[in-house]
């Protein structure tokens, strides 16, 4: 059984409700900090939270972003929290050696016909690139033991093997994605949302002085742009990672795919 097989039905938790109580427990910590660091009385004129920021402290001013601030933390800590996740999860799905390297000694070993040995790399180099190599590999041996087929079932057979190991490692390297993605326009959305009810607080306050209180406007304003700052910030990141992920597990399903045609192929030559 592959590692992808293993992880889905060997463990008994939930993968949606563990990211759930990882989400709530950011959610909770964000709400921490924004109470108790952001809003610390030292960070306001008198001492009090109620009073404008000290000049120059951007704790006090982020703390005046209002509510929506934390859940702008929670957004920049599930993308930094999972990203980090991708990251060791698809370097791990990666193997031990460069895969580049490790598919040039494969297809030489296929080539010399060292199934064998081709197998011992595999349980070497581990990864999603070995696992799917290792199943067609072992099917690869009873294939060509097996007299009952002739040679364009025995190649259909392979393909199909190595289809179904891929299929199984595929969403193991694709999960989270989702979240990272959903992120991408959450941060920015909430952002704004956070801006224009800040706005709206400003504007409301300036009316309450008569328009006399100009520093009151433009105070206000510089509030409720934290959160639209946040928000891209966070939007920003999720993007990068996105991108970056993506591209690696592209990269990785056409190696997985140039060894498993390089297996197929060499099976095809050796067997008239």
């Amino acid at each position: 059984m592959s590692n992808a097989q293993s992880k889905s039905s060997g463990s008994g938790f939930p993968r949606w409700l563990f990211n759930l109580l990882v989400i709530a427990i950011e959610l909770g910590i964000a709400f921490a900090i924004y109470t108790f660091v952001f809003g610390d009385p030292a960070n306001f004129e008198g001492g009090n939270p109620e009073n404008h920021p000290e000049k120059g402290n951007m704790l006090g001013i982020i703390h005046k972003g209002g509510v929506i601030v934390p859940f702008l933390m929670t957004c920049f800590m599930i993308v930094l929290t999972f990203s980090i996740e991708r990251f060791i999860t698809i370097n791990r799905a990666s193997g031990k050696v460069a895969t580049k390297k490790f598919v040039r000694d494969l297809q030489g070993l296929i080539n010399r016909g060292e199934i064998d040995k081709a197998i011992a790399a595999c349980d070497i180099q581990k990864g999603s690139l070995a696992n799917v190599m290792k199943a067609g590999l072992i099917h690869y041996k009873e294939l060509s033991a097996d007299n009952t087929l002739d040679k364009d079932q025995k190649v259909l057979s392979l393909q199909k093997e190595l289809e179904e190991a891929t299929a199984l490692e595929l969403p193991m390297l694709s999960q989270n994605m989702v979240i990272i993605s959903t992120i991408v326009s959450l941060g920015t959305l909430v952002g704004l949302i956070g801006t224009v009810l800040g706005m709206i607080k400003a504007f409301s306050a300036l009316a309450d002085t008569s328009g006399g209180d100009s520093t009151a406007l433009a105070t206000g304003i510089s509030e409720a742009l934290i959160n639209t700052a946040i928000g891209i910030i966070s939007s920003t990141l999720a993007i990068i990672s996105y991108n970056y992920f993506s591209t690696t597990i592209d990269n990785l399903t056409y190696k997985i795919d140039e060894a498993g045609f390089s297996l197929v192929q060499s099976f095809a030559a050796s067997h008239k």
